[in-house]
């Protein structure tokens, strides 16, 4: 017998594949790809939704429609007492938008378009990479 089979991640994953999955229990989002510490989620925030910071990293990709996005202005994951929001950024977001997110830092999407989705792709350790 061999040693353990290698699982080699999904090689692509589309808008119009990840749309009719349902979200995973408990989650706001769906998981469609992951590898390692890498994690590849469908997310269609809906209007009034909370959004919780992240213990990872976070990257957003806009794939669809047009919003605003909040992220607070200074998160430190590795020092609990500094943990949130100390003033937010805020922008406008459209398609091909590309959003970066700090493990710890408050964040949220608002006034989007009913039509607006992201792929959100979390890695590293938790706490977020320091450099």
């Amino acid at each position: 017998m061999h040693g353990p089979q290698l699982r080699i991640p999904t090689l692509r994953a589309t808008p119009d594949e990840a749309r009719p999955l349902p979200n995973d229990p408990g989650h706001p989002s769906r998981r469609v790809m992951a590898h390692g510490s890498m994690e590849v989620r469908w997310f269609v925030p809906r209007p009034g939704d909370g959004h919780l910071p992240h213990d990872r990293d976070e990257v957003y990709f806009i794939v669809a429609g047009t919003g605003m996005f909040c992220r607070a202005n200074d998160a430190d994951p590795f020092d609990e007492d500094r943990l949130g929001v100390l003033g937010e950024e805020r922008t406008s977001v459209r398609e091909g938008d590309v959003l970066f997110v700090p493990a710890g830092a408050a964040h949220r999407f608002h006034d989007f378009t009913p039509d607006f989705a992201v792929w959100a792709v979390f890695y590293g350790p938790e706490g977020g990479e320091r450099e």
